[in-house]
């Protein structure tokens, strides 16, 4: 078996090939996922048959932890989408910050978004909103773009329930709860960062808004949701997964005490 510095250059290696073959070549990430597993077994020096074993037993175990919530938190992110809720949280963080502050609302309202729906989606969701912003706010879209991407992309990598953290948590077994405080601790200074990035820098391209291009919401006004119904399937459950944190203490009140 290789291990040492050895060892770091093959995931150095494994690390490459992933971001070559799923960026450039454009494979499936799943397969390029598994070919660089097996690589690295191979590289490493284990059994072919122990490799199988090792990939099978960590999907699985992986799987087990959280798949259920992985699933859960696709439908939320579906329902959010389809029913318009995404924009009842974004009209609503607007009229709270005020429309002389719009790009840091978006960047908020992305960061708070992407935390059960995935970015992409997320960004082609706010998009149409995100330009009739820029429009009347006569800004540049790109100060916009980047203050939303950036906000998607906080929470997304950082806040369960999206896949990234979860598989983090669930390989180091760390508390959801935990890992989504900390997450929101490291996400909201990430947010204010990306906003002032767009300020500062994106504001010096000019971007085109042209609102009259964007596409529109498919619900119609008297369909979308209200602002509770909105936030309901984002904050239950990390209410929930917070609650089971604080059970988990041994101190009061859900414990005994120390």
């Amino acid at each position: 078996m290789v291990g040492g510095p050895g060892l770091l250059l093959i995931l150095l290696g494994a690390i490459v090939f992933i971001v070559l073959f799923t960026a450039k070549v454009k494979w499936h990430p799943f397969i390029v996922l598994l070919l660089a597993a097996y690589g690295v077994g191979l590289a490493a020096g284990m059994e072919a048959n122990a490799i199988i074993s090792a990939i099978t037993s960590g999907f699985g175990g992986t799987l087990g932890s959280i798949g259920i919530v992985i699933a859960a938190g696709t439908i939320i992110g579906f329902i959010l989408e389809k029913s318009g809720a995404a924009l009842v949280m974004a009209n609503s963080i607007i009229k709270l910050v005020g429309e002389s502050r719009s790009a840091l609302a978006m960047a908020f309202t992305g960061g708070i978004v992407s935390i059960p729906v995935f970015c992409d989606s997320g960004f082609v969701i706010l998009s149409p909103l995100n330009r009739s912003l820029a429009a009347r706010s006569k800004q540049s879209l790109s100060v916009y773009a980047i203050a939303l991407s950036l906000g998607l992309y906080a929470t997304h990598v950082f806040v369960p329930p999206t896949p990234g953290p979860i598989a983090a948590a669930g390989t180091l077994n760390a508390d959801l709860g935990i890992v989504i405080l900390l997450g929101l601790v490291v996400s909201i200074p990430s947010i204010l960062a990306g906003y002032l990035f767009a300020k500062v820098f994106a504001s010096k391209i000019y971007i085109d808004p042209k609102p009259e291009t964007a596409p529109h919401a498919t619900a119609k006004p008297e369909e979308l949701p209200s602002v509770a119904k909105s936030f309901a399937p984002i904050l239950v459950p990390v209410i929930l997964i917070a609650l089971k944190s604080i059970a988990d203490y041994p101190s009061k009140p859900f414990g005994t005490g120390w």
